[in-house]
C-alpha cells in the first residue's frame, strides 16, 4: 500500500469494504444486553413485562385484543432498553484464537486491468451470474466495446448487447428471444425473462437496429418463429413500442408480431416434441430434439420414462450431443442420473429467486443399467475436455463443495457456497444470526431454529416463543427495525444432544425479504472461553445477503460432527412461501425437516467427484493442479469458482 498515492485512503476503503463483507458495517445490538448470558426462561420473562406494565398501569386498551391480553403490545416487549454503548461496556474483548481465519488481500494489477480482467471473466462466464455479479457486468459493459471469444450464457450477451444498442452497434444475436431479452436489458426490466418488462419507448434508430436483428434471424431460420407463441405477451408489449408496421423493408420481423398476435401460426419445436411424446414416439421425439442438444440432454429423464424397448436409441442420442453441449448441462444431467437409480426422500425444486418448492418423488427409478450407460457417457466426454495434469491436489476444506454451475443456486455475500456444499466448522460454540433494516414501512423478522434427532425427528425449537431447548438460546425478540436488528441463537456443541439444527428467519409481519433496506443471515464459531461481544467480526464464517421470494428462509444447516470437534454446515439457500402475515416456527418445522431430508439425502456433482474425473486423465509430462478456495499470492492455484471454465467444448484451460 505504501507505494500508492493516498495509501490512508485506500486502506479505509478496502478496511470499510471488508467489514461489509462480513457484516461489520452496523450496530449488532440483541435484545438482552448480556447475551449469551443472562437469557431468562421464557415463562419468565413474560411475566417480567407483565410486572412491567402492571407496575406502569398501563392501559387495558393499549394490550388487550379482542378481549384477551396480546403479550406483544407489553411495552417493554420486543424493544431494546439499552443503548449500543451499554451492549459494548457490558461484554469483555474478544480473545483471539488460532482457529480464527486470517484471509490475505492482494494487490493485483492496476485498475485498467483488473476492469478489464473482470470483464471478459463475467462476460465469459459458462455459468449464469448472480444478481450482484450481472449488475457488474452491466456497469462494464458500458465502459469497454472489447468482446470475448465467446459468451456461452444468453443473460450476458443481452447485457453486452444493451451496451452495444446504446452505441449504435450491431446486436450478437442468433434467435428471436435474444432480441427480447435485449429489449429487456434496455429497459431495465428482466433480463431473465422471469419477470415481467415495461419497455420504454425507444428512438428511432434504435427501433431499426432491434427490428433489423430480427429480420435477419428469422430470414436465416423461418422456424425459428416457433419461439414466439412461449413469450407472446412479452412481444405484443415489445411491437407496441417498436411499431414494426412502419418498417416495410424488415417483413420477417413484422411476421414476429404477427406470430405473437395470432394472425400466423407456428408451430414451436416444444410443440412438436410433445405432440410425438403424445403419441408415445419416442424415437420422433429424439430425431427433433437431436437439432437442440441442450434441450435433448434437459429431456433425458423424461425421454427414458417413455422409452420403453427404445432406451438404447436415447443413450446413442446423448452420446451424439455431449460432445456439443453446455459443460453444465453434461454435469447437472449427470448429478440428476446419480440421484434416479432410487426414488427421492423428496424432491426439492428452486427458481432463480430461491423460492423451494417440495413434493414427494412418484416417479419410477430408471433401470440401473440404463443410468450407467448415460453416466459412462457423460464421464467419458467429461474426461475428454478435462485437462491432461501429473497430478490433482485438492484442498480437504472443498472436496464437498458443489461445483459451481450457475450463480442463480447462491446468494451475495462472504463465505457463502453454492446450494449443496458443506462446510467443516471448527469450535466448541456455533453461533448464528439474522440482521435486517426496514425501508419504508415496518418489519419484524424472527430467527429460530429447529431441532432434529439423527432420523430427523423433531426433538424440539428455539425461538421468541421458547428462549431455551436443549442448551441451545436465544437473544431475544425485536419486533421493529427502523435502526437495524439483529437476533442471535447459540448452540453450544458439548451442551446440545440434536444431531442437526436447522436455523430458519420468519417474516413475522411487514417487509419481506426483498422491500427491507437490508437483510443477511450469517453464522460465526468460537470457542467457549473467547468470550467478546456478540458479533465478532474475526469469528465470522459466512454472512449472506438474504433477498429472496418467500416469507421463510431457510439458509442452511448444521450437523453436529461426533468424530472430532464442530460442525458441518450444508447451504441451503431456499424460500417457503409462508402466509402473509405471523408465520412461526411451528407452522414451518415440518416442511423445513422435508427439505433437510431431501438436501441432505442427494449426492450433488462436487469438487471432489470432478477431481476423480481429472485423474483420469493424468500424465507424467503435465502441470500440477491444485484446487482451492481461494488463491495465495504465490501460487499455481484453480479456485473452486473457476471450475466450471474446464468443462466447456471450448477447452479453457486454466493452466495455460
Amino acid at each position: 500500500m505504501s507505494g500508492l498515492a493516498q495509501p490512508a485512503a485506500y486502506t479505509r476503503t478496502i478496511v470499510d469494504a471488508v467489514r461489509g463483507l462480513v457484516g461489520d458495517d452496523v450496530q449488532h445490538n440483541p435484545y438482552f444486553k448480556d447475551f449469551p448470558h443472562g437469557v431468562p426462561d421464557t415463562v419468565e420473562f413474560w411475566a417480567d413485562c407483565l410486572r412491567d406494565a402492571l407496575s406502569k398501569n398501563v392501559p387495558r386498551d393499549r394490550v388487550l385484543h379482542d378481549g384477551s391480553l396480546n403479550l406483544l403490545l407489553l411495552p417493554n416487549y420486543g424493544v431494546r432498553l439499552h443503548t449500543y454503548e451499554e451492549l459494548l461496556a457490558a461484554h469483555d474483548d474478544l480473545i483471539p484464537s488460532i482457529k480464527d481465519r486470517v484471509t490475505v488481500l492482494h494487490l493485483g494489477g492496476t485498475l485498467e486491468e483488473e476492469i478489464r480482467r473482470l470483464y471478459l471473466e463475467l462476460s465469459a462466464s459458462p455459468a449464469p451470474l448472480g444478481e450482484a455479479d450481472l449488475e457488474i457486468l452491466v456497469e462494464l459493459a458500458e465502459q469497454t466495446s472489447e468482446l470475448p471469444d465467446v459468451i456461452p450464457i444468453r443473460e450476458n450477451r443481452a447485457v453486452i448487447n444493451a451496451a452495444r444498442l446504446a452505441r449504435g452497434a450491431e446486436p450478437l444475436v442468433d434467435t428471436v428471444t435474444d432480441v427480447l431479452r435485449l429489449a429487456c436489458q434496455a429497459s431495465g426490466g428482466d433480463v431473465t425473462l422471469q419477470q415481467s418488462t415495461r419497455f420504454r419507448s425507444f428512438r428511432r434508430p434504435e427501433r431499426r437496429v432491434l427490428l433489423a436483428a430480427l429480420d435477419h434471424v428469422v430470414a436465416d431460420n423461418p422456424g425459428k418463429l416457433g419461439d414466439v407463441p412461449q413469450r407472446a405477451e412479452a412481444w405484443k408489449r415489445l411491437g407496441e413500442r417498436l411499431h414494426p408496421h412502419e418498417f416495410g423493408q424488415w417483413p420477417h420481423a413484422q411476421d414476429v408480431f404477427a406470430v405473437a398476435r395470432g394472425e400466423k401460426t407456428a408451430r414451436s419445436f416444444a410443440g412438436r416434441v410433445e405432440i410425438a411424446l403424445q403419441d408415445n414416439d419416442v424415437r420422433q421425439a429424439v430425431d427433433l430434439l437431436r437439432q437442440a442438444p441442450g434441450v435433448l440432454l434437459r429431456q433425458v429423464d423424461r425421454l427414458l420414462r417413455h422409452s420403453g424397448n427404445d432406451a438404447s436409441y436415447v443413450v446413442e442420442a446423448v452420446r451424439e450431443a455431449a460432445p456439443v453441449a453446455s459443460g453444465r448441462v453434461l454435469c447437472s444431467l449427470l448429478e440428476h442420473l446419480l440421484n434416479r437409480r432410487n426414488p427421492d426422500a423428496a424432491r426439492v425444486f428452486a427458481n432463480r429467486g430461491h423460492r423451494a418448492w417440495i413434493t414427494e418423488d412418484a416417479r419410477p427409478p430408471l433401470a440401473r443399467e440404463v443410468v450407467d450407460a448415460l453416466v459412462a457417457v457423460l464421464e467419458d466426454e467429461l474426461v475428454r475436455r478435462l485437462p491432461a495434469v501429473s497430478e490433482v491436489v485438492v484442498d480437504p476444506e472443498v472436496l464437498d463443495v458443489v461445483v459451481p454451475l450457475s450463480g442463480n443456486a447462491s446468494e451475495d455475500g462472504f463465505g457463502v457456497l453454492p446450494r449443496g456444499s458443506k462446510l467443516w466448522l471448527e469450535g466448541d460454540l456455533l453461533r448464528f444470526f439474522t440482521y435486517w433494516r426496514q425501508n419504508k414501512h415496518y418489519a419484524d423478522h424472527d430467527l429460530s431454529a429447529v431441532l432434529l434427532d439423527p432420523g430427523l425427528v423433531f426433538r424440539g425449537q428455539v425461538s421468541w416463543t421458547n428462549y431455551t431447548e436443549d442448551g441451545a438460546y436465544y437473544s431475544g425478540d425485536l419486533t421493529e427495525a427502523p435502526e437495524g436488528a439483529t437476533e442471535f441463537i447459540d448452540v453450544p456443541r458439548h451442551a446440545v444432544t440434536a444431531k442437526y439444527v436447522v436455523p430458519q428467519v420468519h417474516v413475522y409481519s411487514g417487509e419481506g425479504f426483498n422491500e427491507v433496506a437490508e437483510s443477511m443471515f450469517g453464522f460465526m464459531a468460537r470457542d467457549l472461553d473467547q468470550k467478546g461481544k456478540p458479533f465478532e467480526p474475526a469469528t465470522v464464517r459466512a454472512r449472506c445477503e438474504m433477498r429472496g421470494y418467500g416469507k421463510v428462509a431457510l439458509p442452511v444447516i448444521f450437523e453436529r460432527v461426533d468424530e472430532g470437534e464442530g460442525w458441518v454446515a450444508t447451504w441451503l439457500h431456499l424460500y417457503l412461501r409462508g402466509m402473509n402475515w405471523g408465520n412461526t416456527v411451528h407452522g414451518t418445522r415440518d416442511i423445513a425437516r422435508q427439505v433437510v431430508s431431501g438436501v441432505l439425502r442427494r449426492k450433488y456433482f462436487t469438487v471432489g467427484r470432478l477431481a476423480e474425473l481429472i485423474r483420469r486423465k493424468t500424465t507424467s509430462d503435465g502441470p500440477r493442479l491444485h484446487i482451492a478456495l481461494t488463491r495465495p499470492e504465490n501460487g499455481d492455484v484453480a479456485t473452486v469458482d473457476q471450475l466450471a471454465n474446464l468443462l466447456e467444448p471450448q477447452g479453457t484451460s486454466l493452466l495455460a
